[in-house]
């Protein structure tokens, strides 16, 4: 297995990083894109540890954690379930400035902040 596991973390972190630059920049629905990559990314290195195999070309979060059989506190659970929902319409969006006034400074602080919070249980899961 190597540590490929530990690729996927590292590279979860940077990308964590990078949503507080897009934040610092006004990228608002961008911050929200970086934390889900993030989060699929520390996911998919869990994965890889548990499983022991390549991860699958997903972005959904649950059916990830529904394959490495892990399940987070209720609050986590919920947020998660914002993000998922809320990568759909930054990946695929419809009309810009509409998704702009969705994802606001406010917003995406929350989204960032939450998304730390679940990349850290993330890691205690190793």
């Amino acid at each position: 297995m190597g540590d490929k596991h530990e690729e996927w973390l590292k590279q979860a972190d940077y990308d964590m990083d990078t949503a507080d630059a897009m934040h610092s920049s006004g990228r608002y629905f961008y911050t929200v894109f970086m934390c889900h990559l993030s989060i699929e990314k520390a996911l998919k290195g869990l994965y890889y540890k548990v499983l022991d195999e390549v991860p699958p070309k997903t972005h959904n979060l649950f059916y990830l954690l529904n394959k490495i059989n892990k399940k987070p506190e209720l609050e986590l659970e919920k947020f998660i379930i914002k993000l998922n929902t809320a990568s759909v319409a930054t990946r695929y969006p419809d009309d810009l400035e509409k998704i702009q006034s969705a994802y606001t400074e406010e917003v995406t602080k929350d989204i960032i902040t939450k998304s730390k919070d679940l990349l850290k249980w993330v890691k205690t899961q190793f």
